[in-house]
């Protein structure tokens, strides 16, 4: 029996005196509301009314069960109330920079054919931690190691102008005594300014005998785009990214080195919800190669 439904039935025409015009309050015919009420009647194995041609009267056992009936109606009113007012509550999401505004949109539109409010709030690595730690959005795509990720990314190197080669290998960067320079350098950029990234390019550029200054790290991605749009220099990033500035990407020849992306949610979050519903649209704003929940990775 649907409790709910049936003391609103119940209620309605306790307080408009009959069953027919109960009905029209509520909405429902009026043998539906007969039906629910006599359902009620027989679970409680007492009558609510005192039945006559014109109106339908409480009895006693009525009167006395009225305040509870009309309590649990209100509280199913607040209930389905909150539940509409949650569905329409922004899913925030921390998301990276390297999202493009096509590749945004489309994921906020896909989300909505899902029921889910998706605002997107783009922020480096750390910050995006530190939204989610701090319960400001309800869940952040975090940097973690590839071997830990749900979508990864391979990077690589990009220049101004395709030297037709397959890879492209640190080692040749490395200046000889007689090479005048100047020196060309990698850009990284924010996004990949992370232990899991920056570590082993520093331990490869030290093991091939770089100068330091020779991989830098820049504080946006425009400015080191700039720089290898104008030199010989190299910035470190995906195809994607890549093919979005314009640039000839390579693979790196003396290693592999990818972007790890996790979602993971604040105390107020399912991140399970929004990655079965949109997994393959936030691989695409990553231009990742890996589909939701397989960690592994396909050609890009």
């Amino acid at each position: 029996m649907d409790l709910v439904g049936a003391c609103r039935a119940f209620v309605s025409v306790s307080e408009y005196g009959g069953f027919t015009d109960g009905a029209a309050a509520t909405g429902m015919s009026q043998p539906v509301v007969s039906r629910r009420v006599a359902a009620l009647e027989e679970r409680f194995g007492e009558q609510l009314f005192e039945r006559t041609s014109r109106r339908a009267v409480l009895t006693p056992f009525g009167r006395d069960l009225l305040p509870a009936a009309r309590s649990l109606v209100q509280a199913a009113d607040v209930l389905l109330d909150e539940a509409e007012a949650a569905k329409r509550k922004p899913w925030r999401l921390a998301v990276p920079g390297i999202c493009s505004a096509s590749a945004l949109a489309r994921l906020v539109a896909e989300a909505r054919g899902h029921a889910i409010r998706l605002a997107p709030r783009i922020a480096g690595p750390a910050r995006r931690r530190e939204l989610m730690h701090a319960q400001q959005v309800r869940a952040a795509l975090l940097a973690v190691p590839a071997d830990e990720a749900t979508w990864t990314v391979p990077l690589g190197l990009a220049a101004a102008r395709d030297g037709g080669v397959r890879r492209i290998y640190v080692e040749t960067l490395r200046l000889g005594r007689a090479d005048p320079g100047p020196a060309r350098h990698i850009w990284v950029q924010p996004e990949d300014d992370v232990p899991h990234i920056r570590d082993p390019l520093t331990r490869l550029r030290d093991a091939l005998g770089l100068r330091p200054t020779q991989v830098v790290t820049s504080p946006e991605l425009t400015a080191a785009a700039a720089e290898v749009l104008c030199s010989e220099d190299l910035l470190l990033c995906s195809r994607a990214q890549a093919d979005e500035l314009a640039l000839a990407w390579h693979p790196i020849g003396e290693t592999v080195l990818r972007r790890g992306y996790a979602l993971t949610a604040a105390a107020d979050g399912d991140p399970l919800l929004v990655e079965t519903h949109l997994g393959d649209a936030i691989a695409r704003c990553l231009g990742a190669g890996a589909q939701a929940g397989t960690g592994g990775e396909t050609p890009a």
